[in-house]
């Protein structure tokens, strides 16, 4: 497969998901296509926040329960 600038590809690159562009704010566009669905699938612009703040939420669970095991052993 040859390129635009007649350079041969060595992997072929995958067709590109669908994307959805939105013209509201962070928190109505996180909301407006599922929380999961923006930070897993990147369905929209909010993706990598989206991504962030599951992190965050990732993160607070295990310090709490790494919290909770110190506590009782």
């Amino acid at each position: 497969m040859t390129g635009n600038d007649g350079t041969i590809e060595r992997i072929k690159k995958r067709p590109l998901p669908e994307f959805n562009d939105t013209d509201s704010g962070l928190i109505e566009g996180i909301l407006e296509d599922g929380f999961l669905n923006v930070a897993l699938n990147d369905s929209n612009q909010f993706g990598p926040h989206a991504m962030i703040i599951l992190l965050g939420i990732a993160a607070s669970v295990t310090g709490l329960f790494l919290l909770i095991a110190m506590k009782f052993f």
